[in-house]
């Protein structure tokens, strides 16, 4: 599972001991001697045993009451360290309203301005369309409405490498529109990179230095830190996913690595506690200001960051199966805004390889809502879904029957592309060359090499900048190859090589799941040989 972004399987459901709790500045929480919470301890309950969930984490914030948090079962499968409320949790996406913010600080600061083009701060900034570069503004690197293509260019993020963010500036030309400037939604990740580099060169502060000194300190996030590689403790959340079989996304949950390199950071870097988290919500709904008085940013600001900018979806509204569907959704500066029931709901989620988050609030209420777990499951979404339901008073829906009948939907919708041989059972055909053939270097011009060599009897190919994707090639039809990754480390993908006259010409590739999350963007590679 790739990355920062709100991914296929968060969005499938968004269209078990306590550990007590410690104080934190300006923000009245559930102390270790408050009772608990038996509505919001039988919903967790009721999901980790529908999901067989490792552990979640709990943030409910209301007004008037002490905010809730707690923390639900262990931190890796087969330990006994439980989640606690200092657990630490990759947020993913959740970090992008804190790259909306850092801008937002240096907006008020004068030092940019949302509407002014990138190329203004940054001369070497360059999209693949002349005339985009010339338009593009900050305000639009937040907004997923630049005309690339969904999670384009995520392939240089996950799995990990040492690439730094001035990698994503370099591919940014060669990466070619889907779709018209402005004229519709599509996720990335890597126009929060730049967002990031933007940052830095405006503040002479690297994004994690910024945001550390900036954000993180004066709030009191005390146990977060812009990213894993900071990380000084072993009060880590673990990372689980189903591996398959048939793939990923299926089959029993396991353990499995993290897989995040530096050029995250500014996308979706941030590690936090839930007891962390709860204060970003807290200060949101203050209007940027610190329960000592003191204000990051202003009421003003806060409204911009709110601001729906792009439509990301619309329809009929609530339905009987799903009674949370918004009548419209849209993207703000790193947050989403829609509708819930009747109320509106400033949110995000964020997808790590083994965890998914949850951060929502309901600026009417004054209260929020942040749900962390260690697992690749849709958990996260319907826990959240239900507190949000127990705050605005909603008739009693059951989250878990309807988070099930999604993901079984999903499922049998990737079976069913999969067709009966599945990715155990080749498709008709095979290479049309001798196998040395295929074998040499070849180049995509924003992601860089993958070497096909002979290995044994058959073809070994190396994807130079993302060190885990070593596989033997296993002929898959025609002319192509599917890959055989070690197991955790990310999608596989089929590798087609055009063939004209005896010779490979070039090759393309696509993930090979149906249910392979966008960010390994295989589609968007194009290579030829380098001769």
């Amino acid at each position: 599972m790739g990355g920062l972004q709100l991914n296929r399987r968060e969005a499938l459901a968004w269209s078990l001991a306590g550990i007590g709790a410690a104080a934190l500045p300006g923000l009245a929480l559930a102390q270790d001697a408050a009772p608990a919470d038996a509505a919001i301890d039988d919903i967790v309950a009721r999901f980790m045993a529908a999901f067989e969930t490792p552990g979640i984490a709990v943030a409910v914030i209301r007004p008037g009451r002490p905010a809730y948090l707690k923390g639900y079962g262990v931190r890796t499968l087969g330990k006994p360290a439980p989640v606690g409320i200092h657990t630490r949790f990759g947020i993913a996406s959740n970090s992008k309203s804190f790259t909306a913010a850092a801008l937002a600080m240096l907006v008020e600061e004068g030092k940019v301005a949302w509407d002014k083009p990138v190329k203004d701060y940054l001369p070497e900034f360059r999209m693949h369309d002349p005339r985009v570069t010339e338009m593009l503004t900050v305000r639009d690197l937040l907004v997923h409405n630049s005309g690339l293509a969904l999670g384009a260019g995520d392939l240089m993020q996950f799995p990990a490498s040492d690439r730094p963010p001035s990698d994503a500036l370099k591919a940014l030309p060669f990466l070619a529109a889907e779709r018209g400037f402005r004229s519709g939604y599509a996720y990335d990740n890597i126009l929060y990179v730049v967002a990031g580099i933007l940052i830095e060169r405006l503040s002479g502060k690297p994004w994690h230095a910024f945001v550390s000194e900036r954000l993180l300190r004066p709030i009191g996030m005390a146990d977060a830190v812009p990213a894993a590689r900071f990380l000084n403790t072993d009060d880590v959340a673990g990372r689980h996913a189903r591996l398959g079989p048939p793939v990923r996304g299926m089959g029993p949950i396991e353990v499995i690595e993290p897989r995040e390199g530096i050029m995250t950071d500014a996308a979706g870097g941030i590690n936090a506690s839930v007891s962390d988290v709860a204060k970003w919500l807290q200060l949101q709904l203050a209007g940027g200001k610190l329960p000592d008085g003191r204000a990051l940013w202003s009421p003003a600001q806060q409204a911009e960051m709110w601001k729906p900018q792009t439509i990301v979806a619309w329809g009929d509204g609530p339905s009987d199966s799903w009674p949370a569907r918004g009548v419209t959704q849209t993207y703000a500066l790193g947050w989403f805004i829609q509708d819930y029931r009747g109320e509106r709901l400033v949110h995000h989620s964020g997808g790590l390889s083994g965890q998914v988050t949850q951060t929502a609030m309901l600026p009417a209420h004054q209260a929020a809502v942040v749900v962390l777990s260690n697992s690749e499951d849709s958990i996260s979404s319907g826990i959240r879904n239900a507190l949000l339901d127990q705050i605005v008073g909603a008739p009693a829906f059951d989250w878990v029957a309807a988070v099930r009948a999604r993901v079984k939907a999903e499922q049998d919708a990737a079976l069913a592309e999969l067709g009966s041989g599945g990715v155990d059972k080749a498709p008709a055909g095979g290479p049309s060359l001798p196998l040395s053939a295929y074998a040499g270097r070849f180049r995509d011009p924003w992601y860089g090499d993958i070497v096909v060599s002979p290995r044994g009897k058959g073809l070994h190919i190396d994807f130079l900048p993302s060190p885990g994707f070593k596989s033997m090639l296993e002929p898959w039809g025609p002319d192509t190859f599917r890959t055989r990754f070690p197991k955790g480390v990310g999608e596989d993908a089929t590798v087609t090589f055009a063939v004209a006259d005896g010779k490979v010409t070039g090759v393309t590739m696509k993930p090979l799941s149906p249910l392979a999350d966008f960010s390994y963007d295989f589609q968007h590679l194009a290579f030829a040989p380098v001769r």
